[in-house]
């Protein structure tokens, strides 16, 4: 029988401020294209505090996607969260590793953002551009969305073989 449920990405930083929104949003709207209503995107922070809006520069960088991050309010990452993701990404292998301690059942379904899909939790982060200039943010975003587009295809079909199964 299939799972109706959406899909639920999550996507995973420090304070749920920068890196984690802009993959969120961009994410969000590259899956509204290929897979309208069947997924659930969300980011949280391991050292976030609730309801923090994105930073100015994320807001400003992801405007290269025409995204508007102003509705974000940041979230602290939680067994829970961690739990009801089907997919998770972290930018550094610190957050891999802060996922793998909050849920046993993690282990197979996250990934650092930069490796997928292998989901060793060794490799290189995105780095973290709170504090630096716009451009800065910039080329995270960019970097981000890169990796979000190479690895579309196979998001997709763990997506179609989740809620078809």
């Amino acid at each position: 029988m299939s799972d109706t449920r959406p899909f639920t990405i999550l996507f995973v930083c420090t304070g749920n401020t920068c890196r984690s929104p802009m993959a969120e949003y961009a994410m969000r709207a590259l899956l509204e294209k290929e897979r309208p209503g069947r997924t659930r995107v969300l980011s949280a922070g391991m050292g976030a505090a609730d309801g923090y809006p994105a930073t100015q520069y994320a807001i400003e960088a992801s405007k290269m996607w025409d995204l508007d991050l102003t509705p974000h309010g940041s979230q602290m990452l939680t067994p829970a969260l961690v739990d009801d993701a089907d997919l998770i990404f972290a930018m550094t292998p610190e957050h891999h590793r802060a996922v793998l301690r909050l849920s046993g059942n993690a282990e197979d379904k996250t990934f650092l953002l930069k490796s997928f899909p292998d989901n060793t939790p060794v490799g290189e982060g995105v780095d973290d551009p709170i504090g630096q200039p716009l451009e800065k943010y910039n080329r995270v975003f960019l970097e981000i969305g890169e990796c979000l587009g190479k690895y579309l295809d196979a998001i997709v079909q763990r997506i179609d073989g989740r809620t078809s199964a």
